[in-house]
């Protein structure tokens, strides 16, 4: 992966968990829980879009580097919490039951996805 292609991939990692933090929770602040379901579909689907469905995409999938936006998302928002003041000794479990629901998500992807 040249350098230009890990700025960009970088650059679309972060955009994901910045879009969720600044709008996802005034969406549901205003909206309620309609608001919840519209965030997740405008702001999943517009980056998507940007980071994996255009032409020159932001997100590049090669061998020595692979990025999702769900890891980018649940890193940036994480470190983002624990940047603001939020408690890493609390959020061990959450963060063991995101891997642990990765590695099984996985394994059942992986028994019809040959």
């Amino acid at each position: 992966m040249s350098i230009k292609l890990a700025i960009a991939t970088l650059i679309g990692a972060f955009i994901f968990p910045f879009v969720i933090r600044m709008a996802w929770g005034r969406m549901v602040d205003n909206w309620g829980p309609i608001g919840g379901w519209m965030a997740a579909a405008f702001i999943v689907g517009t980056v998507w879009c940007i980071n994996h469905g255009i032409a020159t995409p932001m997100i590049t999938q090669s061998g020595s580097a692979w990025v999702d936006q769900g890891l980018a998302a649940g890193v940036g928002v994480w470190v983002a919490s624990a940047l603001t003041g939020g408690s890493k000794l609390k959020s061990a479990k959450n963060v063991m039951a995101a891997i642990s629901a990765g590695i099984v998500g996985g394994y059942i992807l992986s028994l019809f996805l040959v």
